[in-house]
């Protein structure tokens, strides 16, 4: 099987490396597609996103330098040009190749709750939004995940628990309750009929937090069994971390 990875990062948003150390590192890895998907604008969050302006590390930029690599390494790999959309971000994807579809944030009232930050940080959410019930907060989570290619037109959905992030290690709820079950389900059932591709994204693998990656082997035995499509994804912010893992998830790709 031709061996790609769509869904990773650079330094023009949260990554640790250039586009072009990151090209030349899936060059040596034996990619022959290779995509970067730097992390949409949101005006609420400039943290961890791409730029809107022009100043060196904007889209425009960032666009202009993977073209730049797309032909100066035309006869070793293919390179991609993608974007991981964020629900909440009204920017253009139609200057890209492809694009990941993602929820990061829930918002609730004028407040936007990352779901993937801190442990102290998605507790107190939780106590503020939810009276503390976490299997409130991961119906809600689903519940926005059932929209994602609806509000992003993505090809591709992005790492569809990440609400369960953080919760192998501090074990926030339990992953076979049935109500957390009944809430996942229930978005699996929605965005299979949009006929989109799930990734399988070893990064929180790769950055120490889950031992499994998103979805879980669970639910990927689930969408597989009702005809899902999938992808293997880094979401790799680093040199290091490109294609990781991949041989253990293939058996899953077609």
């Amino acid at each position: 099987m031709e061996r790609l990875d769509l869904h990773t990062h650079t330094v023009f948003c949260d990554g640790n490396n250039t586009p072009e150390e990151m090209v030349l590192s899936a060059i040596e890895k034996g990619l022959k597609t290779y995509g970067i998907s730097g992390h949409s604008f949101t005006s609420f969050d400039l943290s961890y996103c791409m730029g809107r302006s022009d100043n060196g590390e904007g889209v425009k930029q960032y666009i202009a330098e993977l073209k730049r690599l797309k032909e100066k390494y035309k006869d070793r790999i293919e390179v991609l040009i993608g974007v991981e959309q964020d629900q909440f971000s009204s920017e253009s994807t139609e200057e890209f190749d492809y694009v990941i579809g993602s929820t990061h944030y829930l918002k609730i009232g004028d407040e936007y709750i990352t779901v993937d930050y801190k442990p102290e940080y998605l507790t107190d959410a939780c106590e503020r939004f939810f009276n503390g019930d976490f299997y409130a907060l991961c119906e809600y989570y689903f519940e926005e995940e059932a929209q994602v290619i609806e509000r992003t037109g993505a090809d591709i959905i992005g790492h569809f628990d990440l609400i369960s992030k953080l919760n192998e290690k501090e074990h926030f709820f339990d992953e076979d309750n049935e109500r957390y079950i009944a809430a996942w389900k229930n978005a699996a059932d929605i965005l299979l009929k949009t006929g989109k591709v799930f990734e399988i994204n070893t990064g929180a693998i790769s950055r120490g937090y889950r031992t499994e990656p998103y979805p879980s082997i669970s639910m990927i035995e689930y969408l597989k069994e009702r005809g899902a499509k999938f992808i293997l994804s880094s979401d790799s912010h680093s040199v290091d971390t490109i294609a990781y893992d991949f041989e253990k998830y293939e058996k899953y790709v077609k």
